[in-house]
């Protein structure tokens, strides 16, 4: 690496702030300097690459496409080096393990077994951080995720925890012990599905049931489209691991299961690589264990 190519840190830091806000003095409260010294820092990086880094639209600070790139990589960039940073000061600390995971992920299965752990493990702080949005362990103050998809993801050390096989529900009140062979059986029912998540749509296209000519009532979260079957109001489509108490208590029916062999889709333990961490690596092993348990 050439270091004389490179602009200095402190227009690299005023840059990226102001990309990020979105605002001059955003940047500077953040950076606890004047508004004067950021528009400075974005100039002189504007005169090194010898184009426009950002311009103004209305009372907003927007990037310009050319320095879009390299704002983004300054964001990774700087975030990456606070976490690294901030996990050598952790060292030998014991500070909570910071874990982001969904919301029904959260309510429905880990839960109703995290007093088995902290039974086992009373040393082990946990931060439980429910959330749809899917958070970069690279750059982001995350110890560890749980995410539910197909994989791989990128930059980040990864491994099944429990299959997510779809699960077709309907309520007790309404369908009894009712099974069904195919997806076409249900052709006219109202259908609850999650907005955040297209899997759900896309599984049942592929067996022969498309949500685009079906009633279909759509929940910002998976627990809502939870509630609502229970409530009778519809048909949900959900993962098995957060709705297999309720199948089991008799809360729920399930009308149809993908096989687990069939099935792509998972919830996965996400850690950040080339990190030592032994509270969360205890917190791993714990969830492992309790997924063979099942």
């Amino acid at each position: 690496m050439n270091w004389r190519d490179l602009p200095s840190l402190s227009a690299l830091r005023a840059f990226e702030a102001a990309a990020r806000l979105g605002s001059f003095s955003a940047a500077a409260r953040e950076l606890n300097v004047t508004h004067a010294a950021v528009a400075q820092h974005v100039r002189a990086l504007e005169d090194h690459f010898a184009t426009p880094l950002m311009s103004r639209t209305g009372n907003a600070m927007t990037v310009t496409p050319e320095g879009q790139p390299l704002a983004r990589a300054l964001t990774d960039g700087f975030g990456m080096i606070a976490t690294a940073s901030q996990d050598l000061m952790d060292r030998g600390s014991t500070r909570a393990i910071r874990v982001a995971l969904t919301p029904s992920f959260a309510t429905n299965w880990l839960m109703p077994r995290l007093a088995r752990f902290w039974s086992a493990h009373p040393e082990v702080q946990l931060e439980l951080i429910p959330g749809a949005r899917m958070v970069d362990l690279r750059s982001e103050a995350v110890d560890l995720a749980i995410r539910y998809g197909r994989g791989p993801w990128p930059g980040v050390d990864q491994e099944p925890l429990v299959r997510a096989a779809h699960t077709v529900l309907g309520a007790p009140s309404r369908f009894g012990k009712r099974a069904i062979g195919n997806l076409r059986e249900l052709a006219g029912e109202t259908f609850l599905i999650d907005g955040l998540r297209s899997e759900e749509t896309l599984w049942t296209r592929a067996n022969g049931l498309d949500l685009d000519n079906e009633k279909v009532l759509t929940f910002e979260t998976a627990q809502m489209v939870l509630e609502a079957a229970k409530a009778g109001i519809g048909i949900a489509i959900l993962p098995m691991p957060i709705v297999a108490s309720d199948v089991a208590e008799g809360r729920l029916t399930a009308l149809m299961t993908e096989s687990e062999r069939e099935s792509s889709i998972a919830y996965h333990i996400i850690t950040r690589p080339g990190t030592v961490m032994p509270a969360r690596d205890t917190f791993v092993r714990w969830l492992r264990s309790e997924a063979a348990a099942g």
